[in-house]
């Protein structure tokens, strides 16, 4: 019979794993992905467009309504096909919110009832569009859309340094479970071991039948807590590899990590990191600007709305195609639009002054945000560094904890001990161990925490990628 491999990982195994292959991981670099192809999407309207556009077949059969001289009404039979092509490229101008444009013409006409065809056209014609004393969008797209852009880039990074928190947790989840069922299966062998010499001293009449019955509650307790720990072990084991998409059979065999190395940390450094990395940051920026161009939306759809439009070119007919480029002739047209609003009960200005109290509002609430913002870091650089002093008198503990317990052990055996004295040092022994493993892990889960909040790397003085 074959048994499942054993698999050993550390804490930054157990990390990258998470990192690279989880679906908290894909749904990361999914979001990633669609926020890339949402911005070549802006990008792409600051490029030429070519389109081609018609109506190809145009056929009508109806009956149409004929006024005749004398003022009576005919109604005639149709039957004609009306088609047409246009090609055309376009430039958008963002200085302006305006565009040039190049374009082709072609329509035909075939009148079946009367069995004769014609062609119309423009060969070629450019035009500008200029929308005058109106709200320019391409202008403060571009403004706006980069941030938006590099936010979602810090963003993703932000997502990956969260997966890395939550699989920090998972670990010390399972290698809790995992000490806690050594300590039982410890306790377990030593509560038999000690029952085994509380026996032969009982026959020898040198203890009484109290600590014998007190060590025997001591060795159903200890059978207990062996089947709790082999469950949470099992729990903690699925849990920590569905999350890192772990797919091997067999156990999970965690390496206790060391006492990490002393980080020189300042709060005045994880905010100047922070600021530089973090999409926040950005997203401060961000929020300002999107305020400013509410406001001039609303200025500008509110005023005078004019927009006008340029062509030069060449048009002709003829009864071939070959006709219409055969000495066309001029074309020129200029059409200005307007829209005035004259009365509008106070609708213009009252969207005005909604859009500069929400961009005052913006401005309140974006500061606030920023005081939050480095508060938040501060108290996370404070918090790492008590955590950090915790974790070295944890380990103090510990190791006090289980020489004091070595030596009740003897001390019993020696009969210089109580079965009390002893079921307290298997106490403080146990609890001293367990500190230790939450020591770690909440020192573990700050240093993620600070990564995350900063995108920096202390260990290695560079920012996250």
């Amino acid at each position: 019979m074959t048994h499942a491999q054993t698999t050993q990982l550390t804490l930054s195994e157990v990390v990258e794993m998470a990192k690279n292959q989880s679906i908290s991981a894909r749904q990361a670099s999914t979001t990633k992905e669609t926020k890339y192809w949402e911005y070549r999407t802006f990008l792409s309207n600051y490029k030429p467009q070519l389109t081609l556009s018609g109506n190809l077949p145009a056929f009508s059969r109806s009956f149409i309504e004929v006024r005749q001289p004398d003022g009576t009404i005919q109604f005639q039979p149709i039957r004609n096909n009306n088609s047409s092509l246009n090609l055309s490229l376009s430039q958008s101008i963002a200085a302006t919110g305006g565009s040039i444009y190049a374009t082709s013409q072609l329509q035909r006409f075939d009148d079946f009832d009367r069995k004769n065809t014609l062609y119309n056209g423009t060969p070629f014609a450019v035009g500008y569009l200029q929308p005058l004393l109106r709200f320019n969008s391409f202008k403060w797209d571009k403004k706006i859309e980069p941030l938006k852009f590099n936010e979602s880039q810090q963003t993703y990074i932000e997502s990956l340094e969260q997966i890395a928190l939550r699989a920090s947790g998972l670990f010390f989840d399972l290698l809790l479970a995992q000490v806690n069922l050594q300590i039982a299966e410890t306790n377990l062998t030593n509560t038999q071991n000690i029952l085994k010499v509380a026996n032969e001293k009982y026959e020898l009449g040198k203890n009484t039948r109290n600590e014998i019955l007190q060590l025997q509650l001591e060795l159903l307790k200890a059978l207990k807590a062996v089947g709790v720990s082999k469950r949470d072990l099992e729990v903690a084991s699925l849990n920590l590899k569905a999350y890192i998409g772990l797919q091997a059979e067999g156990k999970i065999e965690l390496q206790t990590p060391t006492q990490p190395a002393a980080l020189t940390l300042s709060s005045e450094r994880a905010i100047e990191q922070a600021f530089a990395n973090r999409s926040d940051a950005i997203a401060f920026g961000r929020r300002t600007l999107e305020a400013e161009r509410a406001v001039a939306k609303a200025k500008g759809d509110n005023g005078l709305n004019a927009t006008l439009t340029a062509t030069l070119g060449f048009s002709n007919r003829g009864i071939t195609v070959p006709e219409l480029y055969r000495k066309p002739q001029d074309q020129q047209t200029v059409e200005l639009q307007l829209d005035i609003p004259i009365l509008d009960w106070g609708r213009s200005k009252s969207r005005t002054k909604t859009a500069e109290a929400q961009r005052q509002l913006t401005q309140y609430t974006v500061e606030q945000d920023k005081q939050n913002f480095q508060q938040e870091i501060y108290t996370q650089v404070t918090l790492f560094e008590m955590l950090r002093d915790q974790l070295s008198l944890t380990v103090q503990a510990d190791s006090i904890a289980s020489e004091k317990y070595r030596i009740a052990q003897d001390r019993y055996v020696l009969g210089n001990l109580s079965i009390t004295d002893l079921s307290i040092s298997f106490t403080e022994k146990d609890q001293a161990k367990r500190d230790y493993i939450y020591a770690l892990r909440d020192y573990w889960g700050a240093y993620y925490k600070l990564r995350q909040l900063t995108l920096y790397d202390f260990e290695t003085e560079s920012k996250l990628k």
